[in-house]
């Protein structure tokens, strides 16, 4: 399965692409291994690929480390920030957040960090690949207005895939729309 996902990453990412610029997605999905929209600020061009570890002596490791090893993801020292149903504006909650993240990484400069993108279940895979890297894109946009360096932060969207809570109600759905923010190799332990 992670074969075929790997040897179709050029049509996906092309399409996840594609869907981004013009907002709209699909109504059909073939779902497979969760797969993450990744992007380093850096470069501006979207890349579908597997989610990358990104643990180290630092404190949190990616969803997707903890989706394979069947847990919850661990917290570290950066808080997560929460969106509202298909939206990816910060709401003024997050941007405190944001904020205190950010002297978080301003007194650790050796810190690297990866945002990753994640909601709801609700529309097409696709779809929310795309919300997702729009939700940890606005995210690094504000981190980097506040002075964090752009080399310091990459991205990734899960969309859909690594839901946190599984149950079909607003509650549960309000958990999964979400920036969550793993610190990086080399950075210090908090």
């Amino acid at each position: 399965m992670l074969h075929r996902v790997m040897s179709s990453r050029f049509g996906i990412a092309l399409s996840v692409g594609l869907l981004w610029l013009s907002g709209c997605a699909p109504s059909t999905v073939d779902k497979a291994e969760p797969q993450a929209l990744s992007s380093s600020s850096a470069e501006q061009e979207a890349k579908v690929k597997p989610g990358k570890a990104v643990s180290g002596n630092s404190g949190s490791s990616s969803s997707l480390d903890a989706y394979r090893q069947g847990k919850r993801p661990e917290s570290g020292p950066l808080k997560e920030i929460f969106f509202a149903f298909d939206r990816y504006e910060l709401s003024e909650p997050a941007r405190t957040v944001l904020r205190e993240n950010a002297v978080w990484l301003k007194s650790n400069p050796s810190a690297k960090i990866e945002i990753e993108g994640h909601c709801d279940e609700r529309g097409t895979t696709e779809y929310n690949i795309a919300l997702g890297a729009k939700r940890a894109g606005a995210a690094r946009d504000y981190l980097m207005s506040l002075g964090v360096a752009a080399g310091r932060i990459s991205t990734t969207s899960f969309g859909e895939e690594l839901a946190i809570c599984k149950e079909s109600s607003e509650e549960c759905y309000q958990q999964n729309r979400r920036d969550r923010f793993v610190v990086g190799r080399g950075g210090p332990s908090s």
